[in-house]
This record gives C-alpha cells, sequence and structure tokens, in this order.
C-alpha cells in the first residue's frame, strides 16, 4: 500500500486545519454567518472505539475523489487514541494515513485534537451520534469540515436520509455534501 500520497494529504489536512482557526481566511462552507454548532452530547470514548464508515462529506483537496473510506480509531496505552483513515482512489490504489488524538478537557469526550503530522494538531468535534453509537456527525469550529459516519458500509436509505437531515438541522448545507461510495 502506497503510503506517500495519503501522508502529504495528511500534512495538508494538518495544516487546513490550523488555518481554520482564521475565520478571515473566506466564507464558512457549512453554516454562513451563523455559528458553528457546539456537541450536542457527550461521547463514551468506548463505544466511540472501532471502525467507522463515511456515508458524506464535504469534499477537501486532501480527500479528492476517495472512497472506500474508513476510520479506525482505537485506545492507546498513553490515553490518547490512534486514528487509521484509509480511502481507493479511482486508480484503485488504497492510501492510509495514521494519527493520533487527545481528548480536549472538559469537553464531556465530544471534542478532540487529531494529528497526522507532527506537533500540529486540528479540531474534531463529533457534534452528533446515535444513543447507540450507529451513526456519527463530525465536523470542526469553522464549518468548512463535514463528515457523516456510519458503523454500516451501506446503511438504507432511510438511514442515510435521517443522517443528512439531521446535520441540515444542525446548519449545514447538505447541497456541498459529496456521496462516499462504498464497496
Amino acid at each position: 500500500m502506497n503510503k506517500k500520497p495519503f501522508l502529504a494529504l495528511a500534512a495538508l489536512l494538518a495544516a487546513g486545519a490550523v488555518l481554520s482557526g482564521c475565520a478571515a481566511l473566506g466564507p464558512k462552507h457549512a453554516v454562513g454567518n451563523a455559528a458553528v454548532p457546539q456537541p450536542a452530547k457527550p461521547v463514551d470514548l468506548q463505544r466511540y472505539l472501532g471502525r467507522w464508515y463515511e456515508i458524506a462529506r464535504y469534499e477537501q483537496g486532501f480527500q479528492k475523489d476517495c472512497d472506500a473510506v474508513t476510520a479506525d480509531y482505537a485506545l492507546r496505552s498513553d490515553g490518547k487514541i490512534s486514528v487509521l483513515n484509509k480511502c481507493v482512489k479511482p486508480n484503485g490504489k488504497a492510501t492510509q494515513a495514521e494519527g493520533r488524538a487527545k481528548i480536549v478537557p472538559d469537553a464531556g469526550n465530544a471534542k478532540l485534537k487529531v494529528s497526522f503530522f507532527g506537533p500540529f494538531f486540528g479540531d474534531y468535534w463529533v457534534l452528533d451520534h446515535a444513543g447507540d453509537y450507529s451513526w456519527s456527525i463530525v465536523g470542526e469550529p469553522s464549518g468548512r469540515y463535514l463528515w457523516l459516519l456510519s458503523r454500516e458500509a451501506k446503511p438504507d436509505k432511510a438511514a442515510v436520509d435521517a443522517l443528512v437531515g439531521r446535520a441540515k438541522a444542525l446548519g449545514y448545507d447538505v447541497a456541498m455534501l459529496r456521496m462516499t461510495r462504498q464497496p
């Protein structure tokens, strides 16, 4: 598996996440001038860990044309969380990026800082999730990034529609979502 292209993309993500804190960089994709929503409820990390399948996202350069996207989270011995993101490009090449996340204190485990590149950490907010952890909506403070995740690679249409509806209720422009093809 060729890691170089995805590592370069992960470096771009880290740089973008650092820069995304600057509101003057450009228009917000998700919520216009409205405030980006805060996480709706705490997260039980033990239940959040494991494999997630990306159902939809706001398309970004570092993830351009990625399908079969998964994210695997596991608790590390140092208390941080290991992150392994994988995707398949149109040419069939699989790429991956390994990172780590740390919990933001006093945020109910719903706010994390994630790094794929050295000391640079970006925001990763679990904005909402199902009570049974069957789906999750992830974003960050700038509103430029949005991921809709599921425990199933191919949830039924009603589940996808409900997830998209919840993202819309949070104030996101769901017309900007790029649906992810899963095998």
